[in-house]
């Protein structure tokens, strides 16, 4: 599909460079920062499950909802506009994020910054592509913008560390929380680059390509309705269960909404998504392993994530450090990529890519999860090496998905190709954390109900407080055990149960603190074995699903890097 591109005489070549790889590099940095902050956020708001997977996966969601409409309109309005649009909610995203005091207000940001993220990564690529009308030096500046995205992937962890390591101010007492928590300063930072990607961005030029385009609005709007409600099923399934009546009543509204977006697909002259796509094995094959490979990814993220920063308790920068093992090779290996996806069949990239995926998981699965290095848990350290091949194999994987996609189409297809192997690759970054959450929590509930039962029962406490201090989650007693405690004893008085009575459960409860603790540590450790387990099946899965891919379809395609400018790319949530 060729369009034709307008570009504005007004404003500067130089800015217009400028204002594209920092607004990239602005959106990876938001995108990447809650993946060294996962257990911190924990400890920090006390949340649920569900809620820490709300906060881990909203970003992703807010990228992925409207992902297909930012680019076309910026083709129809102007993509300054909607620049100015992406840096504004990023400001506001990271500025709620800095000043977040519960799990809502984070979960909140999360959507705001998600949005401004989805918007800067399709829009700034679209305004490089409008100024590089010559087919070397747009690929040159394509390939500019993917470093400066992969830079902001590796600057991101070291910001959340170090910021939390040197900025935090503890409290009065070991048992008091932060005067001040130093991450927020990451956001600030954030907030503050996000003004200059604004302020940068006035000296661009505009560019648009209006000509034969429009919005397909029911299109939008039941896909983007029919995901979010499949994806508040699963978050709210870490919680309650998946038999829970909102749980199943969001997954039939998600079907339905779905299924019309199909129907609606089929019938529309200009759509979203071309289905007659999938009817091209390669290129079918293809999706399916952008949605497996890349969820096998985030689950791998946001299970280290937690297990090391909030189960093992490791430091906020211990953490950053092991999330620069991943990023840092999609950065590193640009070049070597490059070269491999032009000289040699990309689809072998790919398959070689997830294969190194599947052995991380195979490897992190072996370790012992759930408990501090210093009562026995696997050292921060040893995650180093098993996570270095989790990053080869992503730098490996990201790029090359799109490029053997857009080889299995019709020259003439290859931008909606790449647009929609975009959309299911940051599919596969969502379902990440959303679905390692659910077999986490669940497996790790499972696991805690008997022992939890058997220390409650020998403590003397009244059979009703036992019954109800049995259904909360593991996670609950290791992040918020005041609050657990609180909970019961006035559930207890609200009862009739005298102030000595009181006390005495008050007291119990002291006296087993640690055993439950525990427990519920090595529990929820279980359940990330689980997730890496299945993660590692995926990418398995993944690789094997490469094989049949025709080495004819996937062949290098050295006109590809001119695709045409509707194409999006973007790197995950972690």
């Amino acid at each position: 599909m060729s369009q034709t591109i307008s570009v504005s005489s007004r404003g500067s070549v130089p800015a217009t460079f400028v204002a594209a790889y920092s607004a990239v590099t602005l959106a990876q940095i938001t995108n990447a920062l809650p993946g060294a902050l996962n257990g911190t956020f924990a400890v920090e708001f006390q949340t649920s499950g569900a809620g820490l997977t709300w906060i881990a996966g909203m970003f992703m969601m807010g990228i992925v909802v409207f992902e297909l409409s930012w680019g076309l309109l910026g083709d129809l309005f102007g993509r300054k506009k909607l620049l100015y649009a992406g840096a504004g909610l990023s400001v506001l995203g990271s500025v709620v994020a800095a000043t977040a005091t519960t799990t809502g207000m984070m979960i909140a940001a999360q959507a705001i910054g998600g949005i401004g993220a989805g918007i800067l990564f399709p829009i700034s690529l679209s305004m490089l592509a409008a100024i590089t009308p010559d087919h070397r030096a747009r690929a040159k500046a394509i390939a500019t913008w993917a470093g400066f995205l992969s830079l902001g992937a590796v600057i991101s962890p070291l910001l959340a560390g170090f910021t939390a390591q040197f900025f935090t101010v503890p409290g009065a007492t070991a048992s008091q929380p932060n005067a001040f928590s130093g991450w927020r300063v990451a956001y600030l930072a954030a907030a503050v680059i996000a003004v200059i990607v604004f302020l940068v961005s006035l000296r661009a030029k505009d560019s648009a390509a209006a000509k034969g385009r429009a919005l397909d609005l029911p299109g939008q709007i039941t896909l983007a309705l029919g995901l979010i409600a499949v994806l508040f099923a699963t978050v709210q399934a870490v919680d309650a269960g998946f038999g829970a009546i909102e749980v199943v009543a969001s997954y039939v509204v998600g079907g339905i909404l779905l299924t019309a977006f199909v129907i609606i697909e089929m019938r529309t002259e200009q759509p979203l998504i071309h289905l007659s796509l999938f009817k091209n094995s390669a290129y079918s094959i293809t999706g399916i392993v952008a949605v497996t490979g890349m969820f096998a990814f985030l689950a791998i993220c946001y299970s280290t994530s937690v297990a090391v920063g909030g189960l093992a308790l490791a430091e906020a920068w211990k953490v950053g450090v092991l999330f620069v093992f991943i990023q840092g090779p999609a950065f590193v290996l640009i070049p070597v990529v490059g070269w491999l996806i032009h000289h040699v069949a990309p689809r072998w990239a790919l398959t070689g890519g997830f294969a190194f995926m599947a052995v991380s998981g195979f490897w992190l699965s072996t370790f012992t999860l759930g408990t501090p290095e210093a009562f026995g848990g696997t050292a921060w350290t040893a995650f180093i090496p098993p996570l270095l091949l989790l990053g080869i194999g992503f730098a490996l994987t990201v790029g090359s998905i799109t490029a053997v996609a857009i080889n299995t189409v019709q020259p003439q297809h290859i931008g909606m190709a790449s647009a929609t192997t975009n959309l299911l690759r940051d599919l596969g970054f969502a379902l990440g954390p959303v679905i390692g959450s659910a077999i986490a929590f669940g497996v790790g509930a499972s696991a805690f109900a008997a022992p939890l039962n058997r220390i409650l029962g020998g403590t003397g406490l009244p059979a009703d407080a036992v019954a109800g201090l049995a259904h909360v989650p593991p996670l609950g007693y290791l992040s918020g055990w005041d609050g657990v405690v609180g909970q019961a004893s006035g559930e207890a008085a609200a009862a009739g149960a005298s102030g000595q009575a009181v006390d005495g459960m008050t007291q119990a409860l002291a006296s087993v603190q640690q055993q439950i603790q525990g427990v519920a540590g090595t529990s929820l450790g279980e359940g990330f074995h689980v997730v890496y387990l299945v993660a590692a099946i995926a990418a398995t899965v993944s690789a094997l699903l490469t094989v049949f891919i025709s080495s004819k379809s996937a062949a290098p395609a050295p006109a590809a890097a001119a695709a045409p400018a509707e194409t999006t790319t973007s790197e995950p949530a972690i």
